[in-house]
């Protein structure tokens, strides 16, 4: 009889990752050069980030879409990630004003990035609210009297943004309000109480970090000019808000997941489920020199022993890989109920009698228990046509449900 077992294994993704960033806002993103903040962070969690950046002080989305320094810098098109902040105000005003002042600018720019390369990722950085609120504007829109008002508001734009444009958000707002909320005795602003402080851009580069490459920034040794138990919190909080929340920040859109499932059926047969995510195209190797581009194949091993089988998943712009190790066992096969029903082999034809007719499952195996020949009926006689060299081959029958077995043994002279 066939003994086949399966040993799954987690997805095997190389830790290490580069990727390439253009930072485009206005001061909130040049103070402590929060581009180069981000890249030592990734550094010092072994992943390599190249970065550029345009952030002359208090530009618009507007702006940007007229600076010809910026509109340069993304059409170099080598850019995984454009980062894109708007003025630290104009998202939280009125929506029917962001409507008209900053959506359609946003995207104008999320176009000229997937003109210049359509597997670009936009991101928009979500910003925080003043430290008391915006006093400026606070008698025209009362929304925005408060810090909570006001981050209440450009949470709702930047989402709103991300999602018009099946675009990213790094949601820095969302964790600086964790912050404020819960470790009240850091202080993130500047004394302006708009502009970071070293610790508020040391949150928004963890929260940089965390949206870019999908993983926490718990443990990086680098802390800018942070004691370790500040930097610790901040680097708690990004991992809580990003990875804790990944559905919320519309990242999965762009991931691609290579996932699958395996069964063994009859004899040394496997079907592979692919449960990839995201992916258009697949390529199997399954471990014994065979491979395949279908996307659920069945594979029939020939021999026993362990297998690693690949699988990786891609699109037109990145791929996935992963990897599950099989154990199919192939031990002596056996009769079972020979007499049930009589078989001959003549002319490269199999000739089955039944003693009634009922609705079988027929397959062919090899000694070796691989499957040959599968066929299904309901007659009392059943012929099927396949040419064999000469040695012992086994007719396994079974009712469809897969019950009542029957195994002879066949001998080609």
């Amino acid at each position: 009889m066939y003994k086949l077992t399966l040993l799954f294994l987690l997805p095997i993704s190389l830790l290490a990752q580069t990727k390439s960033v253009l930072f485009i806002g206005n001061s909130y993103t040049s103070v402590n050069n929060l581009p180069l903040m981000t890249k030592n962070l990734a550094l010092s969690l072994d992943d390599t980030l190249t970065v550029d950046s345009n952030t002359p002080g208090g530009t618009t989305f507007n702006s940007h879409t007229n600076n010809a320094t910026s509109l340069s810098k993304i059409g170099q098109g080598t850019w995984d990630y454009v980062v894109l902040q708007a003025q630290s105000q104009e998202p939280s005003f009125p929506p029917s004003q962001v409507a008209s002042q900053t959506y359609p600018y946003a995207s104008v720019l999320v176009d000229s990035i997937l003109s210049a390369n359509e597997c670009t990722i936009p991101l928009f950085y979500m910003t925080w609210g003043r430290q008391n609120g915006d006093a400026s504007n606070c008698a025209a829109y009362a929304a925005i009297c408060t810090y909570d008002g006001m981050q209440s508001r450009l949470r709702e734009s930047y989402l709103e943004m991300a999602l018009d444009n099946e675009a990213e958000v790094s949601p820095v707002g969302a964790a600086w309000k964790y912050v404020r909320d819960n470790h009240p005795t850091i202080n993130l602003y500047n004394a302006d109480e708009s502009h970071p402080s070293a610790a508020g851009s040391y949150l928004a580069a963890c929260v940089h970090y965390a949206s870019i490459f999908k993983k926490s920034p718990i443990g990086a040794s680098y802390t800018y000019s942070l004691n370790t138990s500040d930097a610790a919190i901040l680097q708690n909080a990004a991992k809580l808000i990003v990875i804790d929340s990944l559905d919320t920040w519309n990242f999965r859109t762009n991931i691609i997941e290579s996932d699958f499932t395996s069964i063994s059926t009859t004899g040394a047969a496997f079907q592979f489920t692919n449960t990839s995510q995201n992916a258009t195209d697949y390529f199997w190797d399954f471990g014994d020199g065979i491979t395949s581009t279908l996307e659920n194949p069945i594979h029939n091993y020939n021999q026993a022993g362990y297998f690693d089988v690949t699988l990786v998943a891609t699109n037109s712009c990145t791929s996935d890989t992963s990897i599950q190790e099989v154990n199919p066992v192939v031990e002596s096969i056996e009769e079972q109920n020979p007499n049930n029903f009589f078989v001959g082999y003549l002319d490269n034809q199999f000739t089955l009698h039944f003693k009634n007719s009922v609705a079988t499952n027929i397959y062919i195996y090899n000694v070796h228990g691989q499957l040959l020949q599968h066929k299904q009926s309901t007659n009392q006689i059943v012929q099927i046509s396949k040419s064999l060299a000469s040695g012992v081959y086994f007719i396994s029958v079974s009712s469809l449900n897969g019950t009542n077995t029957i195994i002879k043994k066949v001998t080609i002279n």
